[in-house]
């Protein structure tokens, strides 16, 4: 693996490809952090509420939808999952990161210190921040809202009242682990307004209480300007949240002086952040689905409360929604409702307002095509109450029970996807050009996905701070499905989250169609120029069904090139945790999968270039331990993490072979009927392979 660079060094680079602007904002926060401003800004609380003032006055801020349309869309059996839910949150216990039943627990570790102290002197050891933040980001009141505002049983208002009440005295204004981070408490003071609409009615909701929830929020709304400049320096989902936390308190405390204010600053910096966030092709700045579904969720809840307003996106804003929402649905396994698990993916989920799971993604899409693209993605069915909650009526009013008119995916759009009609498969070739700092090093990775399952994928996070070998190494290129160069990343990993040397890849070519009726993608990257060598894969959709994925493996600069031979190559691919078996000659690898769908079958060979024999030394390893070849396994590979903090056992499947000139290896993905072992024909190209 590669070291972390010099400090001299690592500041250049950063400089380099990060940019003075960005580094510049940072140095501003830290140096506010030491001169003692931001704890002086944040010293200041506001007054108690009472006597005759309104200016915690909370006002609605959404148009509420109707509970026959609820009724309608969640069905009886989603009505039920939503008490079930909610009822957990009665006793106790909460859904963290989409993931298994947790204590709700809001009481920070003890003795209390100002926010900026553990910015300046760091956290308390052995700890990781997210268990605090995710529970006090209040994501659990939706749930409570939504079953009160349906059922009217108040034992949903009494626990939100009680949990809000505990927060409050456990976490004194700007004292303690949540209130380090503005966004946090944007995220929080969001969920506080849709809790004060929707329990507004409720015997427990005494005005003693509103007028303290509105005292909440004012607190929340004056923790966010003074480090608005760590949030500009970030320029991601930091600055959209925090401005989204600014508007919505300039909408719901109308009586504070600070109304205005907080309403024009918050609408001014969230169409800066996605103006600027947004690439033109509709990828988001942060190079992950998850964090591109909280970013238009985020714009999906201020066009609703704007909407209140009369107030609009400007066009180029609409434009870079409608372009992220199609980028986004382009990626979307239809009958799954899931997504590749591309890059950072730390479980959050800004507005559950939906009873599908934590993966299905079409909640969002289906709200995000209503409202940006002004037609449906999908059907109406159980994804549509985030819609009746987000999306403008007059939006909705439109939507058709038939299919979406929605483009469908296409070899030339972007992302670059390739749709299989044959086997109902499709795959996403990871092929970006970094103009913001890279979440993953995962250049060329290859999602593979077969009638709703994600067969070759992408291991997600899992922990951002935890103990060696952890600590966010499911970003390094090894895990990935793709090719590793002597055991090296594809950029030079500076810390737990920053890549430098960023590794660029260009895309050579977009076939519709092949001559043999197949549809094809080729494309590159420089990751590995440090080597003299470039790294190319092509991926073909074969109109029998099966896929044939190519990497070769070029000498850019053969003088450098020669300088690190024998090169060590590593193709490696990550499936699910089914029953396998395998063939482990050294000419090709053969593994064959049992899939709920049948038998499917995986085999690597050489391709016809290669003028010297190699051996191949194949590798398979489940959760960290060896299964079967030669070789170490680390621990970190044969794992997925569908969830933050959660990771379950998966196939790591690797070859491995010392090259001494240009090589490229073929990976054949044959799929098949259920019940039904994929015939021993060999793929295009081989010399023939023996039956497994």
């Amino acid at each position: 693996m590669a070291r972390f660079p010099a400090p001299l060094r690592l500041i250049g680079k950063a400089i380099l490809e990060l940019g003075p602007s960005q580094l510049g904002l940072y140095g501003l926060y830290r140096l506010g952090l030491r001169s003692g401003y931001f704890r002086w800004q944040t010293s200041f609380v506001e007054q108690e509420p009472g006597g005759s003032s309104s200016r915690y006055a909370l006002k609605p801020v959404l148009v509420t939808p109707s509970r026959q349309e609820l009724n309608r869309i969640m069905g009886e059996a989603g009505y039920a999952g939503l008490l079930n839910q909610a009822d957990e949150i009665v006793a106790g216990g909460v859904r963290l990161f989409g993931g298994e039943l947790r204590r709700l627990d809001l009481q920070p570790p003890e003795p209390q210190r100002h926010w900026t102290a553990y910015e300046l002197d760091g956290l308390p050891g052995g700890i990781d921040l997210k268990d605090f933040w995710e529970p006090a980001r209040f994501g659990w009141v939706y749930t409570l809202g939504r079953a009160y505002y349906l059922s009217g049983e108040e034992r949903y208002a009494e626990a939100f009242w009680g949990y809000t009440l505990e927060f409050m005295g456990a976490n004194p204004p700007y004292m303690g682990l949540n209130w380090i981070s503005a966004q946090e408490a944007a995220m929080r003071l969001i969920a506080l307004v849709f809790a004060a609409q929707v329990f507004a009615d409720s015997p427990q909701s005494s005005r003693e209480r509103m007028e303290q929830l509105g005292w909440l929020v004012a607190c929340h709304a004056r923790r966010i300007p003074p480090t608005l400049v760590y949030a500009l320096a970030q320029n991601n989902n930091h600055l959209l949240a925090e401005a989204a936390g600014l508007f919505t308190a300039g909408l719901a405390l109308p009586n504070h002086p600070r109304s205005a204010g907080w309403r024009s600053a918050g609408w001014r910096w969230f169409n800066y952040g996605l103006q600027t966030q947004i690439q033109p092709e509709g990828a988001y700045t942060q190079h992950s689905t998850n964090y591109q579904r909280v970013m238009l969720q985020l714009a999906l809840w201020m066009a609703a409360i704007a909407g209140t307003q009369q107030m609009e996106f400007p066009s180029t804003v609409q434009g870079k929604l409608q372009a992220a929402t199609q980028w986004l649905i382009a990626l979307l396994d239809p009958p799954s409702g899931g997504v590749p698990n591309l890059g950072p993916n730390d479980g959050a989920y800004f507005l559950p307002l939906t009873s599908c799971p934590f993966a299905d993604y079409r909640p969002v899409l289906q709200a995000a095509a209503l409202e940006f693209l002004d037609q449906p993605l999908a059907p109406a069915r159980e994804w549509d109450e985030m819609s009746a909650w987000l999306v403008r009526a007059a939006k909705r009013s439109g939507q058709l029970e038939g299919s979406s008119k929605l483009e469908k995916r296409s070899v030339n759009a972007t992302p670059l996807v390739l749709v299989n009609q044959q086997s109902e498969s499709w795959a996403y070739l990871r092929a970006a050009r970094f103009t913001s700092r890279p979440g993953h090093a995962d250049q060329l990775h290859l999602d593979l996905w077969w009638q709703g399952m994600n067969i070759a994928q992408d291991a997600g996070t899992y922990l951002y701070n935890a103990p060696k070998p952890w600590g966010n190494s499911l970003a390094r290129t090894a895990v990935h499905n793709t090719l590793t160069i002597n055991g090296e990343d594809q950029m030079l990993p500076a810390g737990r989250f920053l890549w430098l040397d960023w590794a660029n890849s260009r895309v050579l070519s977009r076939d519709q169609a092949a001559g043999d009726g197949t549809t094809c993608l080729v494309a590159e990257h420089d990751g590995y120029r440090r080597f003299g060598m470039t790294h190319r894969r092509s991926v073909e959709a074969q109109r029998n069904g099966n896929w044939i994925i190519e990497d070769r493996l070029i000498f850019s600069h053969p003088e450098q090139a020669r300088r690190h031979l024998p090169a060590r190559i590593r193709l490696h691919w990550l499936a699910p945790d089914w029953p396998w078996r395998s063939d482990l000659a050294e000419e090709q690898v053969a593994f064959e999968l049992e899939s709920p769908h049948g038998w499917m079958r995986l085999i690597i060979y050489l391709g016809q270039d290669v003028q010297t024999a190699l051996k191949l030394e194949p590798l398979v390893v489940r959760a960290g331990e060896k299964l079967a070849g030669p070789g170490e396994a680390h621990p970190t590979w044969g794992w997925a993490s569908p969830w933050y903090g959660a990771k379950i056992p998966a196939l790591s499947l690797s070859v491995t072979a010392s090259a001494f000139e240009p090589v490229t290896l073929i990976s054949a993905w044959q799929l098949t009927e259920a019940g039904v072992v994929p015939p021993v024909n060999p793929p295009r190209g081989s010399p023939g392979f023996a039956p497994v």
